[in-house]
């Protein structure tokens, strides 16, 4: 006569263990091939500008380039043959990127000038020296970003600093230097906006937040990046001079170094696996600055080398306007000053 066995959970879990560690590890390694498959398509699907260019008796202003896209673009511009004009804060490192340049790209005509774009005041002063210097200006690069995690920062002119960085510096630099840039014309101006703007939406009611959590101010300052370009074309119309802006990817440029532990650790491995480096994020950026054919395209947004599309929100040719109404006065612009 048969006795059925009675079994202790104990014993049953030590029956099943190594099935469920088979299965486990079945499941890891299928998640592990997910990923880098992901990886892969991170990094052979995103655009890259392949024509040659050459950019030989032009002169161009990149804002931001000691570290980054910034500085790739920089560099491939130079090795273009442009006149390179780094617009930096920190001239120290700025000058170090210089030489690092001439040395790779074997032009010489770089030059690095003084630009804190959180201060109206050495806006004004840079944009002077460039006048003064540079007797064209073809090609007017927005490229530096600020972004903060949570600390708010105030600038001496009294604006939050990711939205003055942002925004109301490039828009205060582009009025001062558009006299330049239509006397040189054909001549572009580009703008490195990001496809986080769909995160947030600017508050035309509140132009400075001040009180609002710096991560979600920056994707603000990334869709007034875009609402700026699309007036900027429009009120540039048949003077010569293009305003496009672009979605550079998703890259690890250190913009977000200040992430704190232990978030950064998880955001370092995403950096890694998925964002673009910056060779191949400023790839959109030099195409809008140096391709022949679009020299007549204006007002688009652009991604991965392509055209883009917007959401409704920004295509809402109102906002574009009333934002720009606000910055002029936001910006301290003066009578004196050129009009676009």
């Amino acid at each position: 006569m048969l006795i059925a066995k009675s079994w202790s959970r104990t014993e049953i879990f030590y029956w099943l263990l190594p099935y469920l560690l088979l299965i486990a590890a079945v499941a890891l390694v299928l998640f592990l091939i997910v990923v880098y498959a992901l990886h892969l398509y991170a990094k052979y699907s995103c655009g890259m500008y392949a024509e040659e260019t050459r950019m030989e008796g032009k002169t161009v202003v990149v804002t931001g380039c000691t570290s980054g896209i910034g500085k790739e673009t920089a560099k491939e511009l130079a090795k273009r043959g442009a006149r390179v004009v780094m617009a930096c804060r920190n001239m120290e490192a700025a000058e170090k990127i210089k030489d690092e340049i001439i040395e790779s790209t074997k032009n010489n005509k770089v030059f690095v000038k003084k630009l804190d774009l959180t201060s109206f005041a050495s806006i004004r002063e840079f944009a002077a020296d460039v006048i003064k210097t540079e007797p064209r200006l073809d090609v007017l690069i927005h490229n530096a970003g600020y972004a903060e995690t949570f600390l708010k920062g105030v600038t001496m002119d009294g604006l939050e600093m990711t939205m003055q960085t942002n925004h109301y510096g490039p828009f205060l630099l582009t009025h001062l230097l558009i006299d330049l840039l239509k006397k040189s014309a054909p001549s572009r101006i580009v703008v490195v906006a990001s496809s986080l703007y769909r995160l947030a939406s600017v508050n035309l009611e509140n132009p400075n937040p001040l009180t609002s959590l710096p991560a979600y101010v920056y994707y603000q300052s990334k869709e007034a990046n875009i609402l700026f370009t699309r007036e900027l074309a429009r009120r540039l119309e048949g003077t010569g001079v293009t305003a496009n802006c672009l979605h550079p990817g998703l890259i690890d440029t250190g913009i977000w170094r200040s992430v704190p532990a232990p978030l950064s650790w998880g955001l370092s491995l995403i950096n890694k696996m998925f964002f673009k480096t910056p060779e191949q994020g400023c790839q959109t950026t030099v195409m809008l600055a140096v391709d022949e054919k679009l020299e007549n395209v204006t007002g688009k947004y652009f991604s991965d080398c392509q055209e883009s599309t917007v959401s409704a929100s920004v295509a809402e040719p109102g906002r574009a306007r009333k934002l720009w109404e606000i910055s002029e006065g936001i910006a301290k612009l003066e009578i004196t000053d050129p009009k676009i």
